[in-house]
């Protein structure tokens, strides 16, 4: 019997990694949830072009525009409406110098708008989630660090007080490291602003735990933690996995630590970026939530849509707040 379920989907095109999530929304007594019923990730790389380049190669272009177009097909089997789904980009789209032709051609080729979002915009989509898992009277750093920057935002009693992007990732750092260029002055004066930026509001706002979003740390995590979903994980417990996995070599990496390979040569670079902001802001505890700007994408189109979903459900009722996924149980 087929059972019809509104569906949502967000699509979020970084600098390592596509991802599409698409959510159905499920309605019972006077909760709305929205559950996970279709993800797909693809390593398209954007950035390994951008960062060295300044451009989307010709050849990146075409396995983009064939990736999203199966991403349209599969919306369209799943009987997302037009309206229903977003499409933001990062980083790597808004730094290519022929990011907005590319965006062009996607809408003109497959009918699909890409928002080309900032740091900002990014934090603020995240932050739609972020602060329903904060707790009263508590203070928080939020680190999300993607491959083409890095985004913090502190949380004071639950408001967010401050924010600030920069432009380093796990992606750019890689390339700096391989190339030789991480130690130049550019660098380094990047570097130290970041450090600066999170140890004056950390001690302005009192900032005593840490919240960790992207794919590296979610990875760090379950390496970390792997029978112990949904709960925090130290600060020397990161420290400790990062050096086993710095002392490996890219084939122990993949074949021993079962990492996919477009996370094995990324993962110790972001962990880095984890590791220093927490020791910076002198937070020993790391909170690791799956979720990240694909749930933001999908609590804003709910927020968005809310009128038009209780319509079709056909209930009275305030507006709730579908809660966040439990972390999932599959191998990435």
């Amino acid at each position: 019997m087929e059972y019809p379920l509104l569906k949502l989907a967000a699509i979020d095109i970084g600098s390592n990694a596509v991802r599409c999530q698409i959510s159905a929304v499920l309605h019972y007594g006077d909760r709305y949830r929205l559950k996970r019923v279709e993800y797909v990730r693809y390593p398209l790389r954007l950035g390994e072009d951008v960062f060295a380049t300044g451009t989307i190669s010709d050849k990146k272009q075409e396995k983009f525009i064939k990736f999203l177009h199966a991403l349209k097909l599969l919306m369209e089997v799943h009987d997302v409406a037009p309206n229903h789904y977003l499409v933001c980009a990062t980083s790597a789209m808004r730094t290519a110098a022929n990011g907005a032709e590319v965006a062009a051609r996607i809408e003109r080729e497959l009918g699909m708008k890409v928002l080309v979002i900032d740091g900002q915009d990014e934090a603020a989509y995240i932050n739609r989630v972020i602060e329903h898992l904060l707790e009263d009277k508590k203070h928080y750093l939020h680190i999300d660090v993607g491959g083409g920057s890095t985004e913090f935002n502190i949380y004071h009693d639950r408001r967010k007080v401050a924010s600030q992007s920069f432009e380093i990732g796990s992606i750019r750092r890689m390339q700096q490291e391989e190339s030789g260029l991480a130690s130049t002055a550019a660098q380094n004066d990047l570097w130290q602003r970041m450090e600066e930026w999170v140890k004056e509001n950390a001690r302005r706002y009192h900032v005593t735990r840490a919240i960790g979003t992207g794919g590296n740390i979610n990875k760090l995590y379950s390496i970390a933690q792997p029978q112990q979903l949904d709960k925090s994980v130290t600060r020397r417990r990161i420290a400790t996995v990062l050096h086993n996995l710095t002392s490996m070599s890219m084939d122990e990496r993949v074949n021993v630590a079962m990492l996919n390979p477009d996370r094995a040569d990324v993962i110790v670079p972001a962990g880095h970026i984890y590791l220093s902001a927490m020791e910076w802001a002198n937070v020993h505890q790391m909170i690791v939530p799956d979720i990240g700007l694909k749930d933001g994408m999908l609590q804003t189109l709910f927020e968005e849509h809310f009128d038009e979903i209780r319509a079709r459900e056909d209930h009275s009722l305030t507006v709730p707040f579908p809660t966040p996924q439990s972390r999932p149980t599959e191998v990435e």
